[in-house]
């Protein structure tokens, strides 16, 4: 188990090496992005909390744009049954820890990728921590408190974060920075978490694997404009696709004076061990 706040990775050469020139090529010639903005990405540090669905396409493709540091938070072991979307592992990984097992699919993908794993539940007692030691969060996690808890840490660490969600033949995704004082954060959209078994786990009402992808994709890419500083992001917006209608919908949403964590009159602090 990685140690909760590791030292910050070397910043990298002040020239991309030949290797770096040949694999980040296609960045390279987006004038966009070039030289400066891959050097931005080799030096970032990024935790995506949770290995599965949306962990897997979320750490795949950042660490093929050449995130430097990625962060793996979970504390499953992999099965058979998710490996209909979890693309991060395979058959042979079966019975393996989540995070060895996409860490080593990580390793396989490039090398250079430096993988931080964090094999643990997310919870108040090492959530500010986690999140203390990264740049940027991404939250893929499958249940609500994780979520919330997840969110209020970042909110009070001024950390952006990227988060998604599944359900079914259905996915949203939206940014989180009400830090700034301008946007609206998650408890804006979903002041509570809904009554337990109102919304039924993946396990239960089932999900189209490649919604999964479809929605992990969205996420990384958006992690990347957040640390590049390009485009339009999803703060103050949330994203809806429906798959069976082939639709996104995009949903403003304004910051909520009366918001508990965000409003004028705050009542909710940082997450804290009971």
């Amino acid at each position: 188990m990685a140690d909760l706040a590791p030292p910050p990775a070397p910043p990298p050469a002040a020239e991309l090496t030949d290797a770096q020139f040949e694999r980040y090529a296609r960045h390279l010639i987006l004038d966009e992005v070039g030289e400066a903005g891959q050097a931005k990405l080799l030096a970032a540090r990024v935790l995506v909390i949770g290995a599965g669905g949306l962990g897997s396409p979320v750490a795949l493709y950042l660490a093929a744009a050449g995130v430097g540091t990625i962060g793996l938070v979970d504390c499953d072991t992999v099965d058979a049954t998710n490996l209909q979307r979890q693309i991060a592992h395979s058959h042979a990984a079966i019975g393996q820890r989540k995070v060895d097992s996409a860490a080593g699919t990580i390793a396989r993908l490039d090398p250079a990728i430096r993988v931080e794993t964090h094999d643990m539940k997310v919870g108040p007692g090492n959530v500010a921590s986690l999140v203390a030691a990264y740049d940027l969060v991404v939250d893929g996690s499958d249940n609500f408190a994780t979520r919330y808890l997840v969110h209020d840490a970042c909110y009070f660490a001024r950390k952006p974060l990227v988060s998604g969600a599944l359900l079914r033949f259905e996915g949203q995704l939206s940014t989180f920075k009400a830090y700034d004082g301008k946007h609206s954060c998650y408890r804006c959209v979903f002041p509570e978490p809904p009554p337990a078994g109102l919304i039924p786990r993946c396990e239960e009402a089932g999900i189209l694997g490649s919604v999964a992808g479809v929605i992990g994709t969205l996420q990384a890419t958006e992690v990347l404009k957040e640390l590049l500083g390009l485009g339009t992001g999803l703060a103050g917006r949330l994203l809806i696709y429906d798959a069976l209608e082939t639709e996104f919908r995009r949903i403003a949403v304004p910051r909520d004076p009366g918001c508990a964590l965000c409003g004028t009159r705050p009542t909710i602090g940082p997450p804290r061990a009971a």
